[in-house]
């Protein structure tokens, strides 16, 4: 698939953002567990737990070992659970937990690759049950997530796809040939070192408060380091590369169209005044 530039037909392009702690402040899937426990879906003991994870995910970030132990608990936990349930306890309580820790600069970034031309693409290892809505919050135009298996309405415990490591930069460039993107010209952003296979399937890879291996990464490869730190809500915003609407957009025609018409006419009554 092609974009139209002038006369000449470019290959899209696409920026790749990965989710925690990168878009958002903190981690997805952990965020709702309140909610979760709330719902009947786990106890006390596992809130706490979700607690800590976090605590400990927020300090750090996480590696590939605590990361697969964090994958292993959770797909544990979620064995049984109706489906159905969980997407609507997402969905009640998206606004309230998501929308407050958006930072701010990732909303704004987002805004300016929509107005390049670019479509934006959540990449993330949280389920999809989590992250599309997210995606779908952020204005996200496709979202890429871990998929459990599913069994009469209810989750079996099993993994069908992990968007973890070398597999998140397999899937961005199955996407990519899917749509026809071209990846040189396309961006990435992660704050992970685990996501150092992402940032390189890309031209333009970024970190975003990058943990310590990615600012080590970074460094050495001379990709740039952004830092993220303003949550805030999506309604209290101030877009920063807002594209006006198409009323708007044909009334400021209409007005330059008849500027210049008026100037055309002033312009001509005095070229006849003074060879009168």
């Amino acid at each position: 698939m092609l974009a139209l530039v002038g006369n000449e037909a470019l290959p899209r392009t696409a920026a790749f953002f990965d989710l925690d702690k990168t878009v958002i402040a903190k981690s997805s899937t952990l965020t709702f567990s309140k909610s979760f426990y709330q719902g009947g879906l786990i106890n006390r003991r596992a809130v706490l737990r979700s607690a800590y994870s976090q605590f400990i995910y927020l300090l750090g970030g996480a590696d590939h070992e605590q990361t697969e132990r964090m994958r292993a608990y959770l797909t544990a936990l979620c064995r049984g659970w109706d489906v159905a349930q969980v997407r609507e306890i997402v969905a009640e309580t998206l606004h309230e937990l998501i929308d407050p820790i958006i930072y701010d600069e990732a909303a704004s970034l987002i805004e300016e690759h929509h107005l390049a031309g670019r479509d934006v693409v959540i990449v993330s290892t949280s389920g999809s049950e989590v992250v599309e809505p997210i995606g779908e919050l952020l204005g996200a135009d496709r979202s890429i997530a871990t998929r459990l298996v599913i069994e009469d309405g209810r989750y079996t415990g099993e993994i069908e796809y992990y968007a973890f490591g070398p597999a998140k930069a397999e899937a961005i460039r199955e996407l990519a040939e899917t749509e026809g993107y071209d990846l040189e010209r396309c961006y990435a952003y992660s704050d992970s070192v685990t996501d150092v296979p992402m940032l390189e399937a890309v031209g333009h890879p970024c970190a975003v408060n990058p943990d310590k291996g990615l600012r080590r990464e970074a460094a050495a490869r001379d990709w740039p380091v952004l830092t993220f730190s303003r949550p805030v809500r999506l309604k209290q915003r101030v877009p920063q590369f807002a594209m006006p609407s198409r009323p708007v957009l044909l009334a400021t025609a209409a007005g330059v169209a008849a500027a210049t018409a008026a100037g055309i006419v002033w312009y001509a009554s005095r070229r006849r005044a003074r060879t009168a």
